[in-house]
C-alpha cells in the first residue's frame, strides 16, 4: 500500500525529506501553469518527471512507490502523462502509475496501461495492475483472466481488489479455475493455494 505525505514524511531522513518537499513543490508548479494555461510543458520533460524517476535513489526502494503516487497526484497528471510516463519508464515507475490509476482517471480510458501490465510475468506489475482501476473497468473476460494470470505467475489473490464482490455467482470464473487446476493435476504440477479459495468464492463449486 502507498503512504499518504504524512505517513511517509515521518519515515524519510531529513536528507529524504528535503528532496520530497522539493519534488513535491515542482510538481504543483506544474500543475498550476498547466491550469492557468491549458498547455502542458513546453520543455521535453518536466523537472518534476526526472524527480519521478529518481525517487528509489533518493528516498529509498521501501518508500519509491509513495512518493511516485504522490508525485503523480500533486502533478494532477492526465492521463497522456501517464501514458508516456508508463512506457518510457522502468518496471518501478511503471507499477506507481498502475497504482495511481485509481485517483487519476476516472473511467475506462487507462485500461490499455492495465492490460499491457497483465501481459507481463513481472508480479510486481500484475499485482498492482489488478489494483481498484482493474476491478472498476475491467470487463468480465479480461477479469476473469487476470486471475488466472496471478495463479499462474503466482501473485496471491489477497492483491486482487474486489475479488470476493466479482467472483460471486461466476460460473465460468469456476470453470476456467477448475479446468486450470485440472490442467496442473495432469501436467504432475502442484495446485496454486490460492485457487481453491477463488473457487469458493465463486459459490459454483461441484
Amino acid at each position: 500500500m502507498t503512504q499518504t505525505r504524512d505517513q511517509l514524511t515521518p519515515r524519510l531522513d531529513a536528507p529524504a525529506r528535503a528532496w520530497l518537499d522539493a519534488s513535491l513543490a515542482l510538481a504543483e508548479e506544474a500543475a498550476t501553469a498547466r491550469a492557468d494555461t491549458g498547455n502542458t510543458d513546453n520543455v521535453a520533460v518536466a523537472p518534476w518527471e526526472l524527480r519521478f524517476a529518481a525517487a528509489g535513489r533518493h528516498c529509498g526502494q521501501d518508500h519509491a512507490d509513495s512518493v511516485r503516487v504522490l508525485l503523480l497526484h500533486t502533478a494532477r497528471a492526465d492521463l497522456a502523462t501517464l501514458t508516456r510516463l508508463y512506457h518510457q519508464g522502468s518496471a518501478a515507475e511503471r507499477r506507481a502509475v498502475l497504482l495511481a490509476l485509481p485517483e487519476r482517471v476516472e473511467g475506462p480510458a487507462a485500461l490499455p496501461l492495465t492490460e499491457d501490465a497483465l501481459r507481463t510475468n513481472d508480479t510486481r506489475l500484475v499485482a498492482a495492475a489488478v489494483g481498484p482501476y482493474a476491478t472498476a473497468h475491467l470487463d468480465a473476460h479480461a477479469w476473469r483472466h487476470a486471475i488466472l494470470k496471478c495463479l499462474f505467475t503466482g501473485v496471491p489473490l489477497a492483491a486482487v481488489d474486489g475479488l470476493a464482490r466479482r467472483a460471486r455467482g461466476d460460473a465460468e470464473l469456476a470453470r476456467m479455475l477448475a479446468d486450470f487446476a485440472a490442467e496442473r493435476t495432469a501436467a504432475g504440477r502442484s495446485v496454486p493455494a490460492d485457487l481453491p479459495h477463488a473457487l469458493h468464492l465463486t459459490g459454483e463449486e461441484s
